[in-house]
């Protein structure tokens, strides 16, 4: 049974020439997205009024079952999705507070410090996108770190009531679930008629080595959920008669994806421009002849998301704090040829090893697809050529690719001085602050995409085959698919667990010590410290330090990580490592008062820890003695700071 549109309302499952269309008597469109975009729209523009016209009569009429055999297929989708996710993140959900979801957990403090924050200045009205809670005086510029505003607001309840913890579980949960959910609704309505095949394109978008990895750490980027829709309003730019409403609606949409994450927008706008490329390359007169209505849209879409995005735009790019580029050389961060045809660190078909030398940490693992994979994609671009976005995906695949790889071509871990394409932009503006092994999500959509087209080609075939013919058919591209992503398939990620948190935090003493928006200070000054019991507060006081991205100095704005620490932090950080003796000059107790002074503190709080009583030495020669409250001690400050 299809249930998606037809053929002929479908960009990627027509041929290249036109076809009588017997509804308007005159030939249709060329094949191109744009013109199934105006088709599919004007169908279901159709649709609609019938809807409306007809609803009330449908809503009464008996023996309609609710759950169609559509409907079945779309609630199986889902729970495959949801069981698929919670299987890759069950080791986190066992303890949410007392583990670290993955191999990056600084990234994950970070985040649920994030989360923390949403939560607070939404309920406290505060600015969401600069903030002194971190990295105190100073702060932090938001907008240039992973940003994440809309969705955390969205779970701001879940925050507040169940701690950023669990927030940062359900978002990297929900994450998967939704974009595999997107995909597959978005393939389903509008490009694909078969739903398996929509199924395989949602699967792989959302399960592939690429969003398994940053899985890792890195919610901002698995928040893929409204990309399928953005791309899909991107396809309709040159529906004839209706510019402002498709203006709008994708300028919604971006403006929505710039709260969620800001780099994915990015990439989505390059895997466009490259898209767009390929079309007017292969299809230049028909490009041209649609450019004046698609420029017109995109004119629309940009002045409503500029209206919408321009304060935290200029924050990004000049606010304070914010900085130019990444730390560190650019091609640290690039992919080797090697790692397109090697399986995942987290798959059935890889291993700890599997992927050492081919990308630069286990979050950035976005290709690994494997040789099967590859092998099955260029065979069903060569099968399908005629169709031209199967040409511009497969040209969109092998150009994203290769700029993955950075300035230079190599196989492994040994870099080459052959010149790779991303020597023709590097260092150009925004492009300077990426990490070019994200290009290979771009590459992970587009494969993704081949694949539910594949998948739909061979099941329209099936269908018009000999019945003799058609079962064959079907095991035989079943098992090729199968053998194919098997060994990609994912493994859940591990867990570790997290340095215990005090209660004198966690149970909220610490408001009888610390004022609004002033500073505590945990010893050592550690960045995750602060990092771990500000997100446990919710943000309720300012922390030193800090793990974020921010300008060098305040006359360099070049980015590099953190900042560098006070005097009476690298003092401290010695005597708590055992690598300074726990006594104090007189200059160095003046330079501890100016530091809590610079800092803004209330208190000094020192934890549990294996060199307490060389600390406790240490602290008391600079502020005198120490009150013991739950689980801490507490140097109160205020005296010297206020």
């Amino acid at each position: 049974m299809t249930t998606g549109p037809t053929e002929e309302a479908t960009s990627i499952s027509t041929s290249d020439g036109p076809r009588p269309d017997p509804t308007v008597g005159r030939p249709a469109e060329p094949d191109t997205l744009a013109g199934a975009g105006h088709r599919d729209a004007t169908a279901q523009e159709e649709a609609e009024r019938h809807a409306r016209t007809s609803a009330p009569s449908r809503l009464v009429r008996p023996g309609v079952p609710w759950l169609t055999r559509s409907r079945l297929a779309d609630l199986l989708a889902a729970a495959v999705y949801l069981l698929g996710a919670l299987m890759l993140t069950a080791r986190g959900w066992r303890d949410p507070d007392g583990r670290l979801l993955g191999t990056r957990p600084d990234d994950q403090g970070f985040n649920e410090w994030m989360l923390a924050h949403a939560a607070h200045a939404t309920t406290h009205l505060k600015n969401p996108f600069f903030t002194t809670l971190q990295n105190a005086p100073e702060g932090v510029n938001l907008v240039a770190n992973v940003g994440m505003q809309l969705t955390g607001i969205l779970l701001t309840p879940v925050t507040v009531l169940g701690g950023p913890s669990v927030s940062y579980l359900l978002l990297l949960t929900l994450n998967l679930v939704g974009t595999g959910f997107a995909w597959y609704w978005v393939l389903s309505r509008h490009l694909v008629e078969s739903r398996v095949a929509a199924f395989v394109g949602g699967l792989f978008c959302a399960f592939a080595p690429a969003m398994v990895a940053h899985s890792n750490g890195h919610p901002h980027i698995t928040a893929q959920w409204l990309v399928p829709f953005i791309v899909w309003r991107i396809i309709l730019l040159a529906r004839p008669g209706s510019v402002v409403r498709n203006g709008l609606v994708l300028g919604g949409l971006v403006a929505a994806q710039f709260y969620v994450g800001l780099e994915i927008l990015f990439l989505v706008a390059l895997g466009a421009a490259m898209a767009t490329i390929a079309y007017v390359l292969l299809r230049p007169r028909e490009a041209l002849r649609r450019a004046p209505s698609a420029l017109a849209a995109l004119g629309i879409a940009g002045a409503l998301v500029l209206a919408v995005t321009a304060y935290p735009l200029w924050m990004q790019f000049a606010g304070p704090q914010h900085r130019v580029g990444h730390p560190g050389n650019p091609d640290v961060y690039s992919l080797k040829l090697g790692s397109f045809v090697a399986y995942a660190t987290e798959s059935i078909g890889g291993g700890p090893t599997s992927a050492k030398g081919l990308s630069a940490n286990t979050t950035e693992e976005a290709s690994f697809y494997g040789w099967p994979v590859l092998v099955l994609v260029a065979v069903a671009v060569a099968a399908f050529r005629r169709q031209l976005g199967v040409r511009v995906l497969a040209l969109v695949a092998i150009a994203s690719g290769l700029f993955a790889l950075g300035s230079t071509f190599s196989w492994g871990a040994r870099k080459s001085d052959i010149p790779a394409p991303f020597a023709l932009i590097h260092g150009l503006p925004i492009i300077d602050a990426m990490v070019i092994a994200r290009f290979a999500l771009i590459t992970t959509v587009v494969i993704g995409l081949l694949l539910a087209f594949a998948v739909d080609r061979v099941a329209t075939i099936a269908a018009d085959s000999d019945s003799r013919a058609a079962g064959p058919l079907r095991v035989l591209a079943g098992a090729a698919l199968s053998a194919a992503l098997l060994p990609m398939l994912p493994t859940p990620l591990e867990a570790k667990g997290r340095v215990e948190v005090p209660a004198f935090v966690t149970s909220g003493a610490w408001r009888d010590h610390v004022a609004e928006g002033r500073t505590l200070v945990p010893v050592p000054v550690h960045n995750m410290t602060s990092v771990h019991w500000g997100a446990a507060s919710l943000t309720g006081f300012a922390v030193p330090q800090g793990y974020f991205l921010g300008p060098t100095s305040p006359t360099d704005d070049t980015g590099r990580w953190g900042v560098a620490p006070r005097p009476t932090a690298v003092l401290l950080t010695g005597v708590g490592a055992g690598t300074r003796q726990p006594t104090v000059t007189a200059a160095e107790r003046e330079q501890a008062v100016a530091d809590v002074r610079w800092w803004k503190a209330d208190a000094v709080v020192l934890p549990s820890h294996p060199r307490e009583a060389e600390l406790r030495t240490v602290l008391e020669a600079c502020f005198g003695p120490a009150r013991r409250v739950q689980d801490v001690w507490v140097w109160d400050v205020r005296p010297l700071t206020r």
